[in-house]
């Protein structure tokens, strides 16, 4: 399982004109499922993502994390994560869960963020979604749990 985790002053995201989920300050989490993901994937990144010290505390160190700022966490699915651009100039997405597979590990890592008390909006898995935010520092980082390659 794969994230990119970009922490936000703002973020939403939309499909076909509405807003379906937003946050304010926080994190916005770009989520990608590959085959061999399980739940311990999803518990183990969801349990890194909201502990990660990348808010500033009152000397500007990065000390604190999403729930220290009462911030909220907008999960957006996203397999071209596993788009593999090595060969040729058209991405291979072979290492990309199957639909049904991806869904259920989306909503489950949903629910275990949730589980560590913040905030968690999402977009609308296998729609065409348009994201919005502003990038705050920037900061970015891209995560993989253990068995991710």
């Amino acid at each position: 399982m794969r994230a990119v985790v970009q922490r936000v002053s703002k973020a939403r995201v939309d499909v076909d004109g509405e807003t379906v989920g937003a946050v304010e300050q926080g994190l916005l989490v770009l989520l990608g499922v590959q085959t061999p993901d399980t739940e311990r994937d999803a518990d183990y990144l969801a349990a890194k993502i909201v502990t990660l010290r990348i808010f500033n505390d009152a000397q500007g160190k990065m000390n604190r994390d999403v729930q220290d700022v009462q911030g909220g966490v907008l999960v957006v699915s996203q397999f071209t994560l596993y788009g593999d651009t090595r060969k040729g100039r058209r991405p291979s997405f072979v290492q990309a869960a199957p639909p049904e597979q991806a869904e259920h590990l989306y909503e489950y890592f949903l629910e275990a963020t949730a589980r560590h008390g913040v905030p968690v909006a999402h977009g609308v898995f296998g729609a065409h979604m348009q994201v919005h935010l502003v990038n705050d520092g920037p900061v970015t980082l891209l995560l993989d749990s253990p068995g991710s390659g």
